[in-house]
């Protein structure tokens, strides 16, 4: 089936492959809105429907906020360039170490563009050619030296224009265990505006799901990623990611290769939905690396990138004609101009006319240097003039004075915390209570009772020994999780901070707080058991305070594991310096040196393990308690050489200790996320 006809159950009126800027205004105005279908271009603004009589509610004129979002946005980009320090290496020639003076190259050099409502603009070029950093560029999510001029609708980049903006990365970055309509439902809920209610917010998650042909796999699961089952297909994972930017109705999409590692047909359907969404009046900036013919049909425009400088830019339609005038025919009649265009990219004319006659001692640096030269001269001029051009329609597009609720947050602080507490129970579940960790702690419970099965009382040396064990393996094993946390969730967390999803401190406290149902019911479980079977005191109120000062000692041990990963966000070096950190603990904890030379004894009061330690002991031998030293011989358990050199008189100050522990770890993993390079 011929393009054309494929795309038509998208956008009907997608007969015009090429749009003049005179009918994109025409779209943005809302003057075709009657030929698309509503769940994709119902939201275009027309003035023709603001002088109709008012007509009853319908569940569809209910999105009106959805349609009054939707604002055409122009992105015009000038002389844009983007270059990168390369780190510098010590040079070392005998007993002299010098440092070489650091280098900087160039990712992008002067690339000029312009994008329109209603238009499919696609970046081609080979592989390092900088296609992805334009766009990330483009999309305002590219820190480092760039310069050049980038504006929206005349405006610079801002928090309000970072709303409107959708973009969808390479690799998608989704959560594995939540099935699709869960994923959809969430990030509406986060991002849908706080007037529509629950019900609305979902039935936009419903028209959303059918528009993109969501309907059979709705209630899978998504998988992929570190899940160890596959879930939905590559394409169905992509079209859910970009469900995830057309809740909020973007007026700008850009999409990082959206068809890499897809087949023709499912590639195909995945550009046909992006041309349809550019119909409704939307600018789509798409990188795509080896598109066929049919794919390049439906493109509007299209920019090609050499080794960082733009050698064309301008209509996909007209591309062959360009390269004729510049004296590079295709040898065939009927050849792709995606494979031609970057066969020269790649300086490589073995297919051009006339092969024989080309100079063949001119390199492919040359032949390069030559198109990229050609565009400066013809393209560059012709650019500028269109970019002029559109001053004026972009004033006109943002007519009017910027709405008080653009600079604001779509959902409120508690609504973000309660939504992404419970996407993060229901994520999380299946990672917490998995088989294996419950195999895992339940088996050291065991083992580790049935070692000290019964206890004999009057062995203190025995059961202080087991209370040390409780606190070591309690600090070890919520550390080593907690480390993995950010590093893990640093895509996800960048995606969506990004897009304005949420505060970073509701991610954060619904973070925290879902992780207390998670990690303190195994370590319930152990003290239940390894306790009684263990023979300690048997008093309950014993117990529940050993249990209580256990979970607190879990809590200030994933603490400290997620200030380590929020501050090196790399697994392995945040593992390695744990380890280290946690000997340290172990060896000034209090049970296997009493005597610590006065340089060195600081190291126990920055161990919780010995907190947690001397508390223990505290709760589990009284003032006044004795035990059976020798043949009818008593002597207080206070004054046994390993409980005495605890210094047990000041339990509170322990206490304390801890808490401060406890909140100060987490106030400084807060503050490294804040501070961090998500972004």
């Amino acid at each position: 089936m011929p393009p054309e006809q494929e795309t038509t159950t998208l956008a009907p009126n997608n007969s015009a492959t090429t749009n003049r800027p005179e009918s994109v205004r025409d779209q943005a105005q809302g003057s075709n809105t009657s030929k698309v279908k509503p769940s994709l271009d119902n939201n275009v603004i027309s003035e023709q429907n603001q002088h109709q009589p008012q007509q009853p509610t319908t569940p569809s004129a209910r999105f009106s906020i959805l349609r009054q979002s939707l604002r055409p946005v122009t992105l015009k980009f000038e002389d844009v360039s983007y270059s990168i320090s390369i780190q510098s290496q010590k040079n070392n020639k005998g007993c002299i170490s010098r440092r070489e003076p650091e280098l900087t190259r160039k990712v992008l050099t002067g690339v000029t563009g312009v994008a329109c409502p209603g238009e499919l603009t696609a970046m081609l070029g080979p592989s390092g050619s900088g296609k992805t950093t334009l766009l990330t560029a483009l999309a305002g999510r590219l820190a480092g030296k760039l310069s050049g001029t980038i504006t929206y609708n005349g405006n610079p980049n801002s928090s309000s224009m970072k709303r409107k903006i959708g973009f969808v990365s390479q690799d998608d970055v989704l959560y594995p265990h939540l099935t699709v309509l869960e994923t959809l439902t969430y990030a509406a809920l986060l991002r849908l505006p706080k007037t529509l209610t629950r019900e609305e917010k979902v039935q936009h998650v419903e028209m959303i799901i059918t528009e993109l042909g969501l309907t059979r796999c709705r209630d899978s699961r998504v998988g992929g990623g570190m899940a160890l089952f596959r879930g939905i297909s590559g394409g169905e994972r992509k079209r859910v990611s970009i469900g995830q930017e057309m809740l909020v109705n973007p007026s700008l999409l850009f999409l990082d290769e959206p068809t890499s590692g897809l087949d023709s047909t499912t590639a195909q359907r995945i550009v046909s939905v992006l041309r349809g969404l550019a119909r409704g009046g939307r600018t789509v900036v798409t990188t795509i690396h080896q598109p066929s013919s049919r794919l390049y049909r439906m493109f509007d425009k299209v920019v090609v990138l050499c080794d960082g400088c733009p050698i064309y830019s301008g209509r996909a339609g007209r591309v062959m004609d360009y390269l004729e005038s510049v004296g590079y025919v295709p040898a065939f009649n009927f050849v792709n101009p995606a494979d031609f265009l970057l066969d020269l990219a790649n300086g490589i004319v073995a297919d051009v006319k006339h092969y024989d006659q080309i100079d063949h001692h001119e390199d492919q640096a040359s032949i390069k240097q030559s198109l990229i030269s050609s565009h400066k001269k013809n393209l560059y001029p012709v650019l500028k003039e269109e970019i002029q051009r559109n001053n004026s329609d972009s004033v006109a597009l943002t007519s009017g004075t910027p709405r008080s609720s653009d600079n604001q947050w779509t959902t409120s602080w508690w609504e973000q915390f309660k939504v992404l507490l419970k996407r993060g129970l229901q994520e999380r579940r299946h990672e917490s209570f998995s088989a294996l960790k419950i195999f895992q702690v339940l088996s050291v419970s065991i083992l580790s009772g049935l070692l000290w099965w019964h206890s004999d009382p009057s062995h203190i040396q025995d059961q202080v020994g087991l209370l040390f064990f409780f606190s070591i393996f309690w600090g070890f094993f919520p550390l080593f999780n907690a480390i993995f946390v950010f590093p893990m969730e640093r895509p996800m967390l960048k995606k969506e901070r990004s897009s304005g999803m949420y505060h970073l401190s509701s991610y954060y406290v619904a973070r925290t707080v879902g992780d207390l149902p998670m990690e303190l019911v195994l370590p319930t479980i152990f003290v239940t058991i390894t306790y009684w079977m263990g023979g300690l005191k048997p008093s309950l109120v014993t117990f529940v305070l050993t249990l209580l000062i256990m979970l607190f000692n879990v809590l200030v041990s994933q603490g400290v594991g997620l200030a380590l990963g929020a501050i090196l966000m790399d697994v392995k070096q945040a593992t390695t310096l744990s380890s280290v950190i946690m000997l340290v603990f172990l060896l000034a904890g209090g049970y296997y040196i009493h005597h610590m030379p006065s340089f060195i004894a600081w190291l126990k009061y920055i161990s919780f393990s010995h907190y947690c330690y001397k508390l223990m002991v505290g709760v589990q031998y009284s003032v006044n308690e004795a035990y059976e030293c020798g043949p009818g011989l008593h002597c207080r358990i206070r004054d046994f050489p390993a409980i005495k050199c605890l210094d047990l008189d000041n339990m509170w100050g322990d206490v304390a200790a801890l808490t401060a522990m406890l909140v100060g770890y987490r106030v400084v993993a807060y503050l490294a996320l804040r501070m961090g390079k998500l972004h």
